[in-house]
Protein backbone atom coordinates (compact mmCIF):
# COMPACT_ATOMS: atom_id res chain seq x y z
CA UNK A 1 0.00 0.00 0.00
CA UNK A 2 1.21 3.62 -0.24
CA UNK A 3 1.74 4.12 3.16
CA UNK A 4 2.34 7.61 2.82
CA UNK A 5 -1.14 8.17 1.19
CA UNK A 6 -2.49 6.09 4.10
CA UNK A 7 -0.85 8.36 6.75
CA UNK A 8 -2.08 11.52 5.50
CA UNK A 9 -5.88 10.15 5.06
CA UNK A 10 -5.46 8.80 8.74
CA UNK A 11 -3.99 12.33 10.03
CA UNK A 12 -7.08 14.03 8.83
CA UNK A 13 -9.48 11.46 9.96
CA UNK A 14 -8.37 12.00 13.16
CA UNK A 15 -7.79 15.71 12.93
CA UNK A 16 -11.83 16.20 11.72
CA UNK A 17 -12.62 13.30 13.98
CA UNK A 18 -15.22 12.33 10.97
CA UNK A 19 -14.87 9.96 7.61
CA UNK A 20 -16.83 12.58 6.08
CA UNK A 21 -14.96 15.96 6.94
CA UNK A 22 -11.59 14.19 6.15
CA UNK A 23 -13.39 13.13 2.45
CA UNK A 24 -14.60 17.12 1.98
CA UNK A 25 -10.88 18.49 3.03
CA UNK A 26 -8.96 15.96 0.61
CA UNK A 27 -11.02 15.91 -1.95
CA UNK A 28 -12.24 11.96 -1.77
CA UNK A 29 -15.64 9.79 -1.05
CA UNK A 30 -16.13 9.44 2.31
CA UNK A 31 -16.27 5.15 1.43
CA UNK A 32 -13.18 5.79 -0.26
CA UNK A 33 -11.52 6.92 2.97
CA UNK A 34 -13.17 4.63 4.87
CA UNK A 35 -11.88 1.69 2.79
CA UNK A 36 -8.21 3.47 3.28
CA UNK A 37 -8.31 3.37 7.12
CA UNK A 38 -9.53 -0.50 7.32
CA UNK A 39 -7.05 -1.01 4.94
CA UNK A 40 -4.35 0.50 7.08
CA UNK A 41 -5.56 -0.96 10.03
CA UNK A 42 -5.13 -4.99 8.28
CA UNK A 43 -1.72 -3.73 7.14
CA UNK A 44 -0.24 -2.50 11.06
CA UNK A 45 -2.36 -5.51 12.70
CA UNK A 46 -4.35 -2.54 15.18
CA UNK A 47 -7.22 -0.71 15.58
CA UNK A 48 -6.32 2.71 15.37
CA UNK A 49 -10.22 4.37 15.34
CA UNK A 50 -13.03 3.90 17.85
CA UNK A 51 -16.45 5.58 17.19
CA UNK A 52 -17.56 7.40 19.81
CA UNK A 53 -21.04 8.76 19.44
CA UNK A 54 -20.91 10.65 15.90
CA UNK A 55 -16.95 11.43 16.09
CA UNK A 56 -13.73 9.13 16.35
CA UNK A 57 -11.09 8.38 18.63
CA UNK A 58 -7.51 7.19 18.71
CA UNK A 59 -7.27 4.42 20.81
CA UNK A 60 -3.42 3.90 22.40
CA UNK A 61 -2.14 2.49 19.04
CA UNK A 62 -3.96 4.72 16.94
CA UNK A 63 -2.64 7.73 19.11
CA UNK A 64 1.06 6.80 18.44
CA UNK A 65 0.48 6.29 15.03
CA UNK A 66 -0.60 9.53 14.60
CA UNK A 67 1.89 11.05 16.46
CA UNK A 68 4.69 9.58 14.03
CA UNK A 69 2.71 9.94 10.92
CA UNK A 70 2.32 13.56 11.97
CA UNK A 71 6.75 13.98 12.23
CA UNK A 72 6.71 11.85 8.28
CA UNK A 73 4.68 14.02 6.87
CA UNK A 74 6.45 16.79 8.15
CA UNK A 75 9.87 15.28 7.06
CA UNK A 76 8.51 14.50 3.45
CA UNK A 77 7.15 18.13 3.11
CA UNK A 78 10.12 19.36 4.31
CA UNK A 79 12.44 17.05 2.06
CA UNK A 80 10.07 17.75 -1.10
CA UNK A 81 10.96 22.14 0.40
CA UNK A 82 14.79 21.29 0.26
CA UNK A 83 14.35 20.50 -3.63
CA UNK A 84 12.29 23.37 -4.41
CA UNK A 85 14.82 25.96 -2.19
CA UNK A 86 17.59 24.46 -4.31
CA UNK A 87 15.95 25.19 -7.46
CA UNK A 88 15.55 28.46 -6.79
CA UNK A 89 11.54 27.62 -7.73
CA UNK A 90 8.31 27.85 -5.02
CA UNK A 91 5.86 25.32 -6.21
CA UNK A 92 3.36 22.53 -4.37
CA UNK A 93 -0.09 22.73 -3.03
CA UNK A 94 -1.13 25.35 -0.64
CA UNK A 95 -4.46 25.57 1.11
CA UNK A 96 -5.70 28.37 2.62
CA UNK A 97 -8.49 29.34 4.33
CA UNK A 98 -10.03 32.67 4.71
CA UNK A 99 -13.33 34.53 5.66
CA UNK A 100 -15.83 35.42 2.82
CA UNK A 101 -15.42 39.64 2.28
CA UNK A 102 -11.34 39.78 2.98
CA UNK A 103 -10.77 36.63 1.05
CA UNK A 104 -13.05 37.60 -2.29
CA UNK A 105 -11.48 41.42 -1.75
CA UNK A 106 -8.06 40.96 -0.40
CA UNK A 107 -6.77 37.22 -0.76
CA UNK A 108 -7.88 36.31 -4.18
CA UNK A 109 -6.05 38.87 -5.80
CA UNK A 110 -3.04 38.26 -3.81
CA UNK A 111 -3.14 34.78 -5.00
CA UNK A 112 -3.41 36.07 -8.68
CA UNK A 113 -0.19 37.87 -7.85
CA UNK A 114 1.20 34.84 -6.65
CA UNK A 115 0.65 32.59 -9.45
CA UNK A 116 2.24 35.13 -12.02
CA UNK A 117 5.27 35.44 -9.67
CA UNK A 118 5.20 31.19 -9.12
CA UNK A 119 3.79 29.42 -11.68
CA UNK A 120 4.42 26.15 -10.25
CA UNK A 121 2.02 26.94 -7.06
CA UNK A 122 -1.05 25.47 -6.85
CA UNK A 123 -3.87 27.02 -4.40
CA UNK A 124 -6.83 25.66 -2.97
CA UNK A 125 -8.95 28.45 -1.19
CA UNK A 126 -11.65 27.80 1.24
CA UNK A 127 -13.96 30.33 2.12
CA UNK A 128 -15.62 30.54 5.40
CA UNK A 129 -15.61 32.53 8.35
CA UNK A 130 -15.76 30.20 10.90
CA UNK A 131 -12.19 30.81 12.86
CA UNK A 132 -10.32 27.17 13.72
CA UNK A 133 -6.97 25.33 14.55
CA UNK A 134 -5.67 25.31 10.76
CA UNK A 135 -4.30 22.07 11.95
CA UNK A 136 -8.44 20.64 12.14
CA UNK A 137 -9.37 23.10 9.40
CA UNK A 138 -7.15 21.01 6.90
CA UNK A 139 -5.42 23.91 5.67
CA UNK A 140 -1.65 25.53 5.30
CA UNK A 141 -2.67 28.75 6.17
CA UNK A 142 -5.89 30.16 7.37
CA UNK A 143 -6.43 34.14 7.50
CA UNK A 144 -8.63 35.48 9.98
CA UNK A 145 -10.07 38.90 11.11
CA UNK A 146 -10.40 39.99 14.96
CA UNK A 147 -8.92 37.64 17.88
CA UNK A 148 -7.71 34.43 16.95
CA UNK A 149 -7.93 32.34 20.27
CA UNK A 150 -6.30 29.68 21.28
CA UNK A 151 -4.77 27.06 19.30
CA UNK A 152 -2.61 24.66 18.43
CA UNK A 153 -0.64 27.02 15.93
CA UNK A 154 1.76 30.01 14.70
CA UNK A 155 0.13 33.22 14.11
CA UNK A 156 1.37 35.84 11.68
CA UNK A 157 0.48 39.60 12.17
CA UNK A 158 -0.86 40.74 8.43
CA UNK A 159 -1.49 44.27 9.96
CA UNK A 160 -5.30 46.01 10.04
CA UNK A 161 -8.27 46.59 8.05
CA UNK A 162 -10.84 49.44 7.63
CA UNK A 163 -14.64 49.09 7.52
CA UNK A 164 -16.93 52.13 7.21
CA UNK A 165 -20.63 53.32 7.77
CA UNK A 166 -22.13 54.00 4.24
CA UNK A 167 -25.18 54.69 2.73
CA UNK A 168 -26.39 55.00 -0.87
CA UNK A 169 -27.26 58.55 -2.16
CA UNK A 170 -30.26 57.80 -3.39
CA UNK A 171 -31.42 56.34 0.52
CA UNK A 172 -30.35 59.43 2.15
CA UNK A 173 -32.68 61.71 -0.38
CA UNK A 174 -35.53 59.30 0.19
CA UNK A 175 -34.62 59.13 4.04
CA UNK A 176 -33.00 61.77 5.19
CA UNK A 177 -28.94 62.57 6.35
CA UNK A 178 -27.32 61.03 9.33
CA UNK A 179 -25.71 63.95 11.37
CA UNK A 180 -25.19 62.67 14.65
CA UNK A 181 -24.58 59.35 15.98
CA UNK A 182 -28.09 59.47 17.77
CA UNK A 183 -29.90 59.74 14.53
CA UNK A 184 -28.41 55.88 13.07
CA UNK A 185 -31.80 54.51 15.60
CA UNK A 186 -33.87 56.23 12.85
CA UNK A 187 -32.61 54.81 9.84
CA UNK A 188 -32.71 50.76 8.24
CA UNK A 189 -29.62 48.85 9.21
CA UNK A 190 -28.25 45.99 7.38
CA UNK A 191 -25.79 43.64 8.80
CA UNK A 192 -24.40 40.23 8.89
CA UNK A 193 -26.32 37.99 11.21
CA UNK A 194 -23.66 37.74 14.09
CA UNK A 195 -22.56 41.06 13.83
CA UNK A 196 -24.15 44.04 16.25
CA UNK A 197 -26.47 41.59 17.21
CA UNK A 198 -27.24 43.59 19.83
CA UNK A 199 -28.16 46.39 17.87
CA UNK A 200 -25.36 48.72 19.30
CA UNK A 201 -23.09 50.42 17.36
CA UNK A 202 -19.24 50.64 19.07
CA UNK A 203 -17.98 53.95 17.93
CA UNK A 204 -14.87 56.51 18.33
CA UNK A 205 -14.22 60.16 18.64
CA UNK A 206 -12.15 60.27 15.54
CA UNK A 207 -10.48 63.77 17.55
CA UNK A 208 -10.15 62.76 20.99
CA UNK A 209 -10.13 58.90 20.80
CA UNK A 210 -12.96 58.47 23.30
CA UNK A 211 -15.49 55.57 22.35
CA UNK A 212 -19.17 55.35 22.64
CA UNK A 213 -22.09 53.15 21.90
CA UNK A 214 -24.72 53.95 19.19
CA UNK A 215 -27.90 52.49 18.94
CA UNK A 216 -28.72 51.13 15.61
CA UNK A 217 -32.14 49.43 14.40
CA UNK A 218 -31.98 46.47 12.38
CA UNK A 219 -34.23 45.66 9.29
CA UNK A 220 -32.25 43.22 7.41
CA UNK A 221 -30.00 40.59 8.66
CA UNK A 222 -27.95 38.33 6.43
CA UNK A 223 -25.59 35.35 6.38
CA UNK A 224 -23.74 36.70 3.76
CA UNK A 225 -21.77 39.77 3.45
CA UNK A 226 -22.47 40.19 -0.21
CA UNK A 227 -25.99 40.27 0.26
CA UNK A 228 -25.64 42.95 2.98
CA UNK A 229 -23.71 45.10 0.63
CA UNK A 230 -25.90 44.46 -2.61
CA UNK A 231 -28.91 46.06 -0.10
CA UNK A 232 -26.97 48.83 0.83
CA UNK A 233 -25.90 49.81 -2.50
CA UNK A 234 -29.80 49.48 -3.72
CA UNK A 235 -30.36 51.96 -1.06
CA UNK A 236 -32.15 49.53 1.17
CA UNK A 237 -30.58 51.15 4.09
CA UNK A 238 -27.12 52.04 5.80
CA UNK A 239 -24.87 49.71 7.40
CA UNK A 240 -20.94 49.05 8.01
CA UNK A 241 -18.57 47.42 5.14
CA UNK A 242 -15.25 46.43 4.77
CA UNK A 243 -13.06 49.08 2.91
CA UNK A 244 -11.95 46.84 0.59
CA UNK A 245 -15.12 46.03 -0.33
CA UNK A 246 -16.62 49.41 -1.14
CA UNK A 247 -13.10 51.38 -2.17
CA UNK A 248 -14.41 51.94 -5.53
CA UNK A 249 -18.04 52.99 -4.56
CA UNK A 250 -16.76 55.25 -2.27
CA UNK A 251 -14.76 56.91 -4.71
CA UNK A 252 -17.36 56.98 -7.28
CA UNK A 253 -20.12 58.46 -5.52
CA UNK A 254 -21.97 55.58 -5.55
CA UNK A 255 -21.91 54.85 -1.70
CA UNK A 256 -21.24 57.88 0.57
CA UNK A 257 -19.72 57.30 4.28
CA UNK A 258 -21.68 58.60 7.08
CA UNK A 259 -20.61 59.94 10.34
CA UNK A 260 -16.32 60.53 10.01
CA UNK A 261 -16.09 62.26 12.70
CA UNK A 262 -17.12 58.84 14.19
CA UNK A 263 -14.77 55.93 13.31
CA UNK A 264 -14.73 52.15 14.25
CA UNK A 265 -11.90 50.29 15.41
CA UNK A 266 -9.70 48.56 12.88
CA UNK A 267 -9.67 45.08 12.70
CA UNK A 268 -6.26 42.99 13.00
CA UNK A 269 -5.98 40.20 10.18
CA UNK A 270 -3.77 37.34 11.52
CA UNK A 271 -2.21 34.40 9.23
CA UNK A 272 -2.42 30.68 11.09
CA UNK A 273 0.00 28.19 10.41
CA UNK A 274 -0.22 24.84 11.44
CA UNK A 275 2.82 24.72 14.02
CA UNK A 276 5.37 22.83 12.09
CA UNK A 277 9.09 23.95 11.59
CA UNK A 278 10.42 25.10 9.74
CA UNK A 279 7.24 26.97 7.42
CA UNK A 280 7.53 25.91 4.12
CA UNK A 281 8.85 28.59 1.63
CA UNK A 282 5.52 28.47 -0.16
CA UNK A 283 3.58 29.68 3.42
CA UNK A 284 6.08 32.23 3.71
CA UNK A 285 5.73 33.75 0.54
CA UNK A 286 2.03 33.90 0.60
CA UNK A 287 2.67 35.42 4.34
CA UNK A 288 4.93 37.89 2.80
CA UNK A 289 2.56 38.90 -0.27
CA UNK A 290 -0.21 39.46 1.56
CA UNK A 291 0.85 41.46 4.24
CA UNK A 292 2.20 43.84 0.74
CA UNK A 293 -1.78 43.58 0.19
CA UNK A 294 -2.63 44.94 3.10
CA UNK A 295 0.04 47.78 3.76
CA UNK A 296 -1.15 51.32 4.16
CA UNK A 297 -1.65 53.30 1.35
CA UNK A 298 -1.21 57.29 0.82
CA UNK A 299 -5.04 59.01 0.52
CA UNK A 300 -7.06 55.77 1.87
CA UNK A 301 -10.54 55.29 -0.59
CA UNK A 302 -13.20 57.17 1.51
CA UNK A 303 -13.43 60.10 -0.62
CA UNK A 304 -16.71 60.95 -2.60
CA UNK A 305 -16.27 61.74 -5.94
CA UNK A 306 -16.62 65.28 -7.14
CA UNK A 307 -19.90 66.66 -8.12
CA UNK A 308 -21.60 63.95 -6.16
CA UNK A 309 -24.09 64.81 -2.97
CA UNK A 310 -21.82 63.75 0.20
CA UNK A 311 -22.97 62.67 3.86
CA UNK A 312 -19.32 62.80 5.35
CA UNK A 313 -16.29 64.33 4.64
CA UNK A 314 -13.96 62.32 2.81
CA UNK A 315 -11.86 60.73 5.28
CA UNK A 316 -9.99 57.28 6.09
CA UNK A 317 -12.00 54.61 7.08
CA UNK A 318 -12.23 53.60 10.41
CA UNK A 319 -13.72 49.96 11.22
CA UNK A 320 -15.22 47.00 12.99
CA UNK A 321 -14.43 44.30 10.17
CA UNK A 322 -16.45 41.09 12.16
CA UNK A 323 -19.71 43.26 10.66
CA UNK A 324 -19.15 42.52 7.18
CA UNK A 325 -17.31 39.09 6.75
Amino acid sequence: MDLLAAMRIYVRVVERETMSGAARDLGMGQPAVSERIEKLERFLGATLLLRTGRTLKCTEAGRVFYERSQGLLAGAAEAAEAVWSANQEIGGTLRIAAAHCYGEKVVVPTIIAARVEHPGLLVELVLNDDVMDPAVEGVDLSIRLGRAGDGRYLAFPLGAVDSVLVAAPEYLDRCGPVATAQELAGHSFIRVKDAFPNDVLPMVDVATGGSRQASIRTAVTTTHWRAMYDIILGAGGIGVVQQPACAAELASGRLVRLLPEHGLLPLPVTALAPAQRPLPRKTRAMIAMLRQAIAPRPGGASATAPGRRSAARPARGQTNMSATR
